[in-house]
């Protein structure tokens, strides 16, 4: 038997935030030392590790959802923001033309093959350097060249070459009929004609036994058409960035959370209106149970006199988009509290390909540690 109500008041009034019809109400924390009399509640790393929690709910290569529970909102976002725009990633930067008979300009072409999610062998991607970008016009520290003249190395940078002609097909010519398949050789220029050239070490440090060395995630890419006598021929060196270089760095399709809805039934809703209550909430929210005798001979239960009619229940609130559109109905006025847990983050993290989802986290819990190290060695400098 489903309880009726799922949290107390106080629970409610301590945990929740309270979605309302055309309010959101108790939107800030309340959990820190002296707000409630006679309860400790300074942060202390034994009680951290005591109620937070990893649960995922969904783990694939290039999709995980998992939820981080007993943290803080500032914490999460810190993930988020870690996840979107400071995990370096492999793109290429620089484009060296040497041909280009396709309609597309160069400087679009160029801005395509950026765009191109390149990966390889995670320890490989571990191994190359990645050199932070000093703002445009100034001066690399490492050279006292401009950044486009620094000499490129073999742990700092890929060379892929691109070198693609479009012929006739044995036994076309001109004025044949066909599709573009069935008379031209090489018209579709993809992802994978970018051939990988191993410069210095990178053969060794970058190239894993399952898959090869440097190469892109998704190799039926468009970049360009062309046709018989067009050629394209270009050098491209790739190297390491983040997100908040160019969006292009940046390993997540999508990197964002919400937090875990709450639907509280407070007074029995059943029958039709029950029915009524499931249409509300996307499929697999509500579900349905029948009123047991027990229920119908308890006073003042709702349930008197109801034995063996159907129920509303909360089957799974983890599938809720808080859309509020049962607080519209007048039927369900008082009857249901609708509100989401402030310290329940659900994360959903969707990789280009480039970093598993799931290690793409591991990636941020890493960097924001470095962080941390790094704020707590100047705090020590400043009270030095």
């Amino acid at each position: 038997m489903a309880p009726i109500s799922i949290l107390s008041e106080e629970e409610r009034r301590r945990k929740i935030v309270n979605i309302n019809s055309e309010t959101v109400t108790n939107t800030t924390s309340s959990y820190f030392p002296g707000h409630y009399p006679g309860e400790d509640h300074t942060w202390s790393l034994s009680k951290f590790k005591n109620s937070f929690r990893v649960r995922f709910h969904q783990n694939e290569t290039d999709n995980a959802s998992f939820s981080l529970i007993g943290i803080d909102a500032s914490i999460a976002n810190a993930f988020r923001r870690i996840l979107i725009a400071e995990i370096p990633t492999l793109a290429i930067e620089y484009v060296y033309i040497e041909a280009n008979d396709s309609v597309i300009s160069d400087e679009v072409l160029a801005a395509r093959l950026g765009q191109i999610p390149l990966t390889a062998s995670r320890d490989g991607l571990r191994w190359l350097n990645y050199i932070p970008r000093p703002p445009q016009g100034m001066l690399g520290e490492d050279s006292g060249k401009p950044e486009d003249d620094r000499e490129p190395k073999d742990n700092d940078t890929i060379v892929l070459k691109l070198h693609v002609k479009c012929e006739w097909k044995d036994g076309k010519k001109k004025g044949a009929e066909g599709t573009p398949e069935e008379l031209y050789e090489h018209s579709n220029v993809y992802a994978s004609d970018l051939v990988w050239e191993p410069q210095g070490r990178q053969e060794e440090m970058v190239t894993e036994k399952e898959g090869g060395g440097v190469r892109t995630t998704n190799p039926r890419i468009l970049l360009a058409k062309i046709r018989p006598g067009d050629e394209i021929q270009m050098v491209c060196h790739a190297v390491k960035g983040i997100g908040a270089d160019h969006a292009k760095f940046s390993p997540v399709a999508t990197a964002a959370y919400r937090l875990m809805p709450t639907i509280d039934i407070v007074k029995p809703i059943l029958g039709t209106d029950a029915k009524k209550f499931a249409r509300c909430f996307p499929k697999g929210v509500i579900g349905f149970e029948q009123v047991t005798k027990e229920e119908s001979q308890q006073k003042g239960s709702g349930y008197e006199g109801n034995a063996g009619e159907k129920k509303a229940v909360v089957k799974d609130s983890m599938r809720d988009t808080v859309s509020r559109e049962c607080l519209r109905h007048e039927e369900f006025q008082k009857k249901v509290k609708l509100g989401r847990v402030r310290d329940h983050f659900i994360f959903s993290v969707e990789s280009t390909g480039q970093i598993a989802s799931d290690d793409l986290f591991i990636e941020s819990v890493r960097i924001l540690r470095g962080k941390c190290r790094a704020l707590k060695g100047q705090l020590a400098d400043i009270m030095r």
